[in-house]
C-alpha cells in the first residue's frame, strides 16, 4: 500500500479519518493502525472497553492518538508480515529517508496456555539515511474526558486514569516522548504499552522475544488452515482478522472493533458493534470451521453454553457482552464528535432489547459440528443434547410470530421469513444430531416439526406476483436475507422459486455488484450503501445455481473494494466504492472465504 500525504512541512498533520487501516490484536484486545503508522482506535482492557486511543472518531490533535512521524514526509507504504497480524508500515522522508514501524500485539503459546497480555508492541527501525522523527502518545480516558496524569521513570511512563493506569516502557529518549522533541533515529527502539507492570526483562530483549514468538504463533495457525487453491492471500487474511475477533477469556465473538462508523455519510446509522451477536458469531464459526480451523469454535461454545443455561425465562437475546452481560444500554458520548465529524457517537445497543428469533437457530446452528465432529478436544453429546433441545422449544414456541428481524428495525415487527428460516434449521438439525446419537423418537419430534415449519415457509413467503420469496409471510418486498434458503437447505438451489427469487433481486437490490439488504424503507428512510454480507449472499446463491462467472466476477470486485490490506468493513457505497460502516465487519471476512471456497478451482487442478 501507498500513499501520499496531503501535508508535507516539517511534521504534517495526521491522516484524514478513513477505513484504511490495518487491524493488530491478540484475542484479547486489538487496535487500529491508519497508513501512517498512527494508532487511531483501541478499547482497553478489552474490545468494548475505553477507546484510549479514539483519534478515529475525534480528528485532528483533538483526539488521542499514538504517533510515530517522520519529519518532511512524502510517502508511506504499509503491508502485514505474511501470514500473521503484524503490521508494518514504512515511512519516507523527501531526502529519501525512511523508517519501519513494526506493530502487534503478543500472541503465543507459554506455560501451558495462550499469552496474550493487555499490551501493545511497537517499533521503529531506521531503514535509509538520517531520519528523524517525533513520538506524539496522547491517552485519554473515559471516552475523551479524562486526560491522565503522568509520572515518569528512568525507562518508563505511567499514564494514570480513574478506573485504569497504563504503563509505556521505551528504550527511547523518556524525556523525548513526553515533550514531544523530534530527535534523529540512529538506532531501532521499542515501545511497549499496556497493564501498570514491570518487565521480567529488558525493553528490548522483551520486545524482540514477543515480535519473534508472535510471527511463529501466526505462521503455525496459519499452517493449519486449509486453504482453496485460489485466492489463498485474501482467505488467510480473513481468517486471521476472524480470528482476532475472538475474545479468548469466554469465548464470544465481536461483530466488529469499533463503534459509530456511520453505515453512510451523515446518515445517522451509527450503532455500536463490539459485543457478540449470535447470528454473525454463527457464521464465523462456520466459515473458520470451512478452513479446519475449530479451536474458535470449542471457545466459543464455552460462551454459547453459558448463554444457553442462564436463558431460564426462555427468552434469548440476539447480543450480549463479553462477558455475559445482558443489560447494554444505548447512549450518546457527546465528547466525540463522530467519525468525520458525522455523530452521534453510540455506546452500547438497544438491539440487546429486541426480540429477534433467528436467534434460537443460530444457536442449534453455532452448536451442531460440536455432535458430529471426532476431531474435537470436547465432543457434544446427550448431555449437550438436553441443553440444546430447551432452544428448540423456543424456536417451535415463537416460529410465525413477528419479531424485529434480522436487520434489528426498530419500529416495524412482522414475521421475517428469515427468522421461521432460522426456526426450521433448529428443528431440522436437532433431528439431524438426534439420529445421530440413537434417539429414534427426538429425531422424528424434531423431523416432524421441521416438515410443518418447511411446508408453511415455502408456500407463505412465496409472492405469485413478484415471483419471489418475499421478506415475511404474505408480504410483498423483497429482502436479501432470504438468499439464506439454500444455503442452510431449506430449498435446492435449482427450483425455480429460488431461480426466479434470484433474479428478481437482481433487478430491484443490486447496484452493479453490489447489493442491498432490502427495498422497503427502514426507520431511517432507504439505504444508500450496499451491504457487503448481502453482496455474498448473491455470490454464494450464484454459483450454487451454477452461474459461477457471474459469480466470480462479482468476487473479484467486492475484493477490489477491499481497503489496501485485505480488510472490509460492512458497508461499501457503489458508486465511490468508499467503505462505511463498523469496521473490520466479520460478516464481511466471512464472505470472503465462502465465496472463495465455493469459487475456487480444486487442488486435484494442478497436483
Amino acid at each position: 500500500m501507498t500513499s501520499t500525504p496531503s501535508n508535507t512541512s516539517r511534521f504534517g498533520t495526521p491522516a484524514t479519518p478513513s477505513l484504511n487501516l490495518g487491524v493488530i490484536g491478540n484475542c484479547a484486545i486489538s487496535a487500529l493502525v491508519d497508513c501512517q503508522g498512527d494508532i487511531v482506535w483501541s478499547c482497553l482492557p478489552r474490545f468494548d472497553g475505553d477507546p484510549v486511543f479514539n483519534a478515529l472518531l475525534k480528528a485532528g490533535d483533538a483526539g488521542s492518538r499514538f504517533a510515530i512521524e517522520l519529519e518532511d514526509l512524502v510517502s508511506t507504504r504499509q503491508a502485514y508480515e505474511p501470514n500473521t497480524a503484524v503490521l508494518r508500515t514504512t515511512l519516507t522522508d523527501r531526502s529519501g529517508n525512511s523508517v519501519e514501524i513494526t506493530d502487534f500485539a503478543p500472541r503465543f503459546h507459554s506455560r501451558s496456555r495462550y499469552f496474550r497480555p493487555v499490551t501493545l508492541v511497537r517499533k521503529v527501525r531506521p531503514l535509509h539515511g538520517a531520519p528523524r522523527i517525533r513520538v506524539r502518545l496522547k491517552l485519554s480516558f473515559d471516552w475523551g474526558k479524562t486526560e491522565p496524569v503522568i509520572t515518569r521513570g528512568s525507562n518508563h511512563v505511567r499514564y494514570v486514569g480513574p478506573q485504569m493506569t497504563l504503563r509505556l516502557n521505551t528504550d527511547a529518549p523518556i524525556s523525548y516522548v513526553l515533550e514531544e522533541q523530534p530527535f534523529l533515529l540512529s538506532k531501532t527502539h521499542h515501545f511497549l504499552l499496556g497493564e501498570d507492570e514491570s518487565l521480567a526483562n529488558g525493553i528490548a530483549e522483551t520486545a524482540q522475544h514477543f515480535e519473534r514468538e508472535t510471527i511463529t504463533y501466526w505462521r503455525k495457525w496459519c499452517n493449519s488452515l486449509s486453504i482453496p487453491l485460489e485466492w489463498q492471500d485474501a482467505v488467510i487474511r480473513a481468517a486471521i482478522t476472524l480470528k482476532l475477533s475472538l475474545y479468548e477469556e469466554t469465548g464470544a465473538i465481536v461483530a466488529a472493533m469499533t463503534t459509530s462508523i456511520p453505515e453512510s455519510a451523515n446518515s445517522g446509522r451509527n450503532w455500536d458493534y463490539r459485543y457478540c451477536w449470535l447470528r454473525d458469531a454463527f457464521f464465523v464459526v462456520r466459515a473458520l470451521n470451512s478452513l479446519s480451523e475449530t479451536g474458535t469454535m470449542e471457545d466459543y461454545l464455552r460462551w454459547l453454553s453459558n448463554v444457553v443455561i442462564e436463558a431460564t425465562s426462555g427468552h434469548i437475546q440476539p447480543l450480549y457482552g463479553l462477558g455475559l452481560e445482558r443489560e447494554l444500554p444505548e447512549r450518546v458520548m457527546a465528547d466525540l464528535a463522530g467519525y468525520r465529524g458525522m455523530g452521534p457517537v453510540r455506546v452500547g445497543n438497544q438491539a440487546a432489547e429486541h426480540f429477534q428469533h433467528d436467534v434460537y437457530g443460530n444457536i442449534v446452528l453455532g452448536a451442531a459440528q460440536a455432535f458430529h465432529d471426532r476431531r474435537l478436544l470436547h465432543p457434544a453429546g446427550a448431555a449437550e443434547f438436553r441443553y440444546l433441545e430447551r432452544i428448540g422449544e423456543h424456536a417451535v414456541r415463537v416460529y410465525g410470530t413477528p419479531d424485529a428481524g434480522m436487520w434489528e428495525l426498530r419500529t416495524r415487527a412482522r414475521v421475517h421469513t428469515s427468522s421461521a428460516l432460522m426456526s426450521w434449521a433448529a428443528c431440522d438439525r436437532l433431528a439431524k444430531i438426534a439420529a445421530h446419537l440413537g434417539l429414534a423418537e427426538r429425531a422424528h419430534y424434531w423431523g416432524t416439526n421441521a416438515q410443518h415449519m418447511r411446508d408453511e415457509i415455502l408456500a407463505r413467503s412465496w409472492n405469485a406476483s413478484r415471483q419471489a420469496f418475499a421478506e415475511s409471510f404474505d408480504g410483498n418486498e423483497l429482502d436479501a436475507s432470504v438468499l439464506l434458503m439454500s444455503e442452510v437447505g431449506l430449498i435446492d438451489a435449482h427450483d425455480p422459486r429460488f431461480v426466479s427469487t434470484v433474479d428478481a433481486m437482481e433487478r430491484v437490490l443490486c447496484d452493479g455488484p453490489f447489493m442491498r439488504r432490502y427495498e422497503a424503507a427502514d426507520d431511517f428512510g432507504k439505504p444508500e450503501t450496499s451491504f457487503n454480507i448481502c453482496t455474498f449472499w448473491r455470490i454464494d446463491a450464484l454459483a450454487r445455481i451454477g452461474r459461477k462467472e457471474e459469480a466470480r466476477d462479482i468476487f473479484e470486485a467486492m475484493l477490489a473494494a477491499r481497503n489496501p490490506l485485505g480488510l472490509l468493513s460492512e458497508d461499501t457505497h457503489s458508486e465511490t466504492r468508499e467503505m462505511w460502516g463498523n469496521f473490520p465487519q466479520t460478516y464481511s471476512m466471512v464472505g470472503v472465504i465462502n465465496a472463495a471456497i465455493a469459487l475456487s478451482k480444486p487442488w486435484r487442478s494442478v497436483i
